[in-house]
């Protein structure tokens, strides 16, 4: 489950152990082989499923690490690392993104001095995000490369984490755990599209068979009973009876949207609805509300508002 409040966590040592120890507590079981006295500063903003931080270290490492059942993505800001798995080898240099693609088997790790910027996202969400409907093909979530498909995905991918690092670093009051929610879920659709798998493919013709209007009603009800809830599109293709391709061809197919596209149309309409029923008086803002319902960027939500309605949101609000 999302937290209530991202969590922050600084730390600065220059003791052996007391590195080890440390790197083991953020990431999972590992081996260290080092210089003596190395530096290290790291700061991490936990949010329930996701972590984002940033490691500096002073001195060349070489890491034998155990399985980690995390999923992590790194920018390489200023390091050079290799990862080895098997006959496997990959090397990345500075504006680099890569993924530890193994979670559930040992590999190892050889990093020069310098700075990373990691997600860590948790398999089960990203599993979520991927998964086929209950029952029908299932199959393993596997990512099979460390290096993302292209460079243009690896922007957007960073695009992506420099959004969702704004949101937790900004200081106005903490997140609610639908947008923490929303937010692990964008995190875990990037990943999944920026770096090569087993999880997306196109419909096949049996998605295409059960993209029917049936499955489109028990898709729109779900999202329409439960927009308050951090949904994915895991859940909606789950309560639709359907895989998530099919559920995605089917809101293509019918109403020329997709299902992210028609959960956020009804969260505006519900932010909408509470913004009518306000009493400002009582200290209401269009901050909250829309915080409330998912939308983290407020000039954008007042700008789609604004689209939908005629007005901005706080024309509603004062009327």
């Amino acid at each position: 489950m999302p937290m209530d409040e991202p969590q922050t966590t600084t730390f600065a040592t220059t003791d052996g152990d007391a590195f080890e120890q440390f790197f083991t507590s953020a990431y999972g079981s590992m081996r260290i082989h080092h210089e003596d006295r190395p530096r290290l500063r790291y700061r991490g903003v936990h949010a329930g499923l996701f972590t984002l931080d940033s490691i500096e270290w002073s001195a060349r490492l070489n890491i034998e690490v155990e399985p980690l059942n995390k999923i992590i993505v790194s920018r390489v800001t200023t390091a050079r690392i290799q990862i080895a798995y098997g006959q496997d080898d990959w090397r990345f240099t500075a504006g680099d993104l890569c993924l530890a693609p193994y979670p559930e088997r040992p590999y190892l790790n050889n990093l020069r001095p310098g700075e990373l910027r990691n997600c860590i996202l948790d398999p089960d969400m990203v599993t979520r995000v991927a998964a086929t409907a209950p029952g029908r093909r299932p199959q393993r979530l596997r990512f099979t490369t460390c290096a993302p498909v292209t460079s243009a995905a690896a922007a957007q991918w960073w695009a992506t984490r420099g959004y969702i690092a704004d949101l937790l670093d900004d200081p106005q009051p903490g997140a609610s755990p639908l947008m923490l929610a929303n937010a692990g879920h964008l995190l875990a659709a990037a990943t999944l599209t920026t770096f090569p798998n087993n999880a997306l493919t196109d419909p096949t013709s049996e998605d295409s068979q059960d993209a029917h209007p049936a499955s489109l009603r028990r898709a729109t009800a779900f999202i329409d009973e439960n927009a308050h809830r951090p949904i994915s599109p895991a859940d909606i293709a789950a309560a639709a009876r359907i895989t998530i391709r099919a559920v995605q061809l089917a809101f293509r197919r019918h109403l020329d949207t997709t299902p992210t596209e028609y959960l956020r149309r009804v969260r505006l309409h519900h932010a909408h609805r509470e913004l009518l029923a306000a009493d400002p008086g009582t200290g209401v803002t269009v901050g909250a509300v829309a915080t409330r319902w998912g939308f983290a960027n407020h000039s954008r939500f007042s700008a789609e508002y604004r689209a939908t309605y005629g007005v901005l949101p706080s024309h509603t609000l004062r009327r």
